[in-house]
């Protein structure tokens, strides 16, 4: 607890960013229950209807309260980055680590595969896996898991390959423990830091690339509440009605600022040069 709060008291963007967080949480968890609206009922009668009283963020095409649409989308699209990248991780990480580890044809066609991953566009190819997939919103998640694992698959090699040759490594091959325990208790053990910070970028990328999926139509279907699929859904009344798509559009800025603000100042809380410099 006192290395986090050290931690936001030298880095005002990562506290401003943890604060933006933290608001989008509490709208999306706590929000629907104080909502008096459904994200799915019409209302047909009171369509496009501007900010007011009632309404604070206005209505969308069928009537439907658009922060109580947020509320319960940003329950979906946050959950959705959490998962992609705890999928991403696992992946990314146990490949990477094993190929930094074993070395010799292991190393080489993990990382080919790799290569060949990152060699696309990462949109790109995310929109044409969930097009082969079909579209769903788990679809659309794998697709998006599966473009950013080879990033921590590299962060996880380069990790491996650093720690490896440290001399408690060495010690603990030359005590004959297991090559699980040297993988997880060493290797990844002392490694997290960059993959965390990993993490954390990777967080606002997901989002941003699982709401792009939402606007194509191969994420989120309707009627589920999604921030990304609201936008596409609502785009056509921009110039009559804008805040029907700043309002989505503007949460999922916010919350991959808000990642990214964090992410930033993890990178130069872990670089020991720059962790100098902040103290």
């Amino acid at each position: 607890m006192t290395e986090t709060l050290l931690f936001f008291r030298h880095n005002r963007l990562a506290l401003v960013g943890a604060l933006i967080l933290a608001a989008l949480l509490l709208l999306a968890f706590v929000g629907p229950f104080v909502s008096p609206y459904t994200p799915t009922k019409l209302d047909i009668l009171h369509k496009l209807e501007g900010p007011s009283a009632a309404h604070w963020l206005g209505t969308d095409a069928f009537g439907r309260d658009i922060l109580t649409r947020i509320m319960y989308g940003g329950r979906a699209t946050l959950a959705i980055g959490l998962g992609v990248v705890g999928l991403a991780f696992l992946i990314g990480v146990f490949f990477g680590t094993l190929a930094g580890y074993i070395g010799g044809w292991t190393d080489t066609v993990i990382m080919r595969v790799v290569d060949a991953i990152l060699s696309f566009p990462a949109l790109v190819l995310a929109i044409a896996l969930a097009a082969a997939f079909g579209p769903s919103l788990q679809n659309a998640m794998l697709a998006v898991a599966i473009t950013l694992a080879p990033q921590f698959a590299r962060v996880a090699r380069g990790q491996a390959l650093a720690i490896s040759v440290k001399p408690y490594v060495e010690a603990a091959v030359s005590l004959g423990l297991s090559s699980r325990r040297i993988l997880f208790r060493y290797i990844f053990a002392n490694g997290i830091g960059p993959l965390l910070v990993q993490s954390t970028l990777a967080l606002g990328s997901a989002i941003l690339q699982t709401a792009s999926l939402g606007f194509l139509g191969l994420g989120a279907q309707p009627p589920l509440s999604e921030w990304g699929a609201d936008v596409a859904l609502n785009l056509q009344y921009a110039r009559s009605a804008i805040f029907v798509v700043l309002a989505p559009g503007g949460a999922i800025l916010l919350a991959v600022l808000s990642f990214n603000l964090i992410g930033d100042s993890l990178a130069d809380w872990f670089n020991p040069r720059r962790r100098t410099q902040i103290n």
